[in-house]
């Protein structure tokens, strides 16, 4: 009887829905330079696909260089799926109370006090951030607890939110013409000995160059410059015009304050699935989460960052996410 009774318990609890820490997907992490760090990743953005770009990223991290790694999504509440639509729903954002860095692709979201206290006291306490893309205008709301994050915030001191508070900059506008225009990284001048651009040699991707004009002398330091091209190849011929003269910064590094303790930042505004593609792009960002934890005297020569089982890259666009796809999906 007690065998049955267990059984039938046991077959309860599988049926019941994703606890909030099941949200998620964990990578753990194998020998290598980042063990016993861990990286928590919060995606959520309409357009460039972060749902499917930063679990490769993590899988990277973790197999490659050692890194424990949880990816967040954005959780239709009803199906359990993922779903970039849903604006105010990122469970497990609990995994940022043992996190040693936050990396973040997310735009526009509108989180509900409790699941943005995770975010706050993570700042507060000067752990390190990577913001990909989106990130500068990752949260939009004018009500609740945490509205100073807004993109759009005229807050003192918060002024742009958390994409100027924390990363540098918020969203202005798109410098290179969206989606006929891509982009190629120049490592900025003087940075050719920072560690975080070793092995970068090639840097391209799809995705357009933003407008930014980051704050000085607030720490901000250009460190990849981001060269329009005239069309969507990588062999394309930079544009003639005033949008390579000067060429805007499409990844840099920052010190920020919430409040709390000081701590640093990268911000890449490139970055989408297609941009992942590209070698130079996925070892910057590797290079990043080394030099975010304080490993940056670890940085290899040129870090491994093949690409692990299947990668197929949904083009960037509204609409264009896989449906029905689950968290655990990412497990493999």
């Amino acid at each position: 009887m007690r065998k049955i009774l267990a059984l039938i318990v046991a077959l309860l609890m599988f049926n019941l829905p994703a606890r909030a820490a099941d949200a998620g997907v964990v990578y753990d992490g194998t020998d290598g330079p980042g063990k016993g760090k861990h990286v928590v990743f919060v995606t959520g953005d309409e357009e460039y696909r972060s749902e499917d770009m930063c679990p490769q990223f993590a899988k990277i991290l973790s197999k490659y260089h050692g890194f424990k790694c949880t990816v967040l999504f954005a959780i239709n509440k009803q199906t359990g799926e993922i779903e970039p639509t849903v604006l105010d729903n990122i469970p497990g954002l609990e995994a940022l109370d043992s996190a040693d860095l936050l990396v973040i692709m997310a735009r526009f979201r509108n989180l509900p006090d409790e699941q943005m206290k995770h975010i706050d006291d993570y700042l507060k306490a000067g752990k390190p951030v990577i913001g990909i893309r989106t990130a500068t205008h990752a949260f939009k709301s004018s009500k609740g607890t945490y509205a100073q994050y807004s993109y759009d915030s005229k807050v003192a001191g918060w002024e742009g939110g958390f994409g100027r508070r924390v990363l540098g900059e918020t969203w202005i506008n798109h410098h290179g013409k969206h989606k006929s225009q891509s982009e190629r990284g120049i490592v900025a001048p003087g940075q050719e000995k920072n560690a975080i651009v070793r092995g970068c040699q090639d840097i391209w991707g799809p995705s357009d160059v933003y407008t930014v004009r980051l704050p000085q002398p607030e720490g901000c330091v250009p460190v990849i410059m981001g060269q329009v091209l005239e069309g969507m190849n990588p062999t394309d011929k930079p544009v003639t015009d005033v949008k390579n003269n000067p060429m805007m910064p499409i990844a840099w590094t920052k010190t920020y304050e919430t409040g709390g303790k000081t701590g640093k930042a990268f911000t890449s505004t490139m970055g989408c699935a297609q941009d992942f593609e590209s070698e130079g792009f996925r070892r910057l960002l590797v290079n990043a989460a080394y030099w975010a934890v304080g490993l940056e005297d670890k940085i290899p020569e040129k870090a491994k960052v093949d690409i692990i089982g299947e990668y197929k890259a949904l083009p960037m666009g509204f609409g264009t996410f896989k449906k029905g796809v689950k968290p655990a999906d990412h497990q493999n």
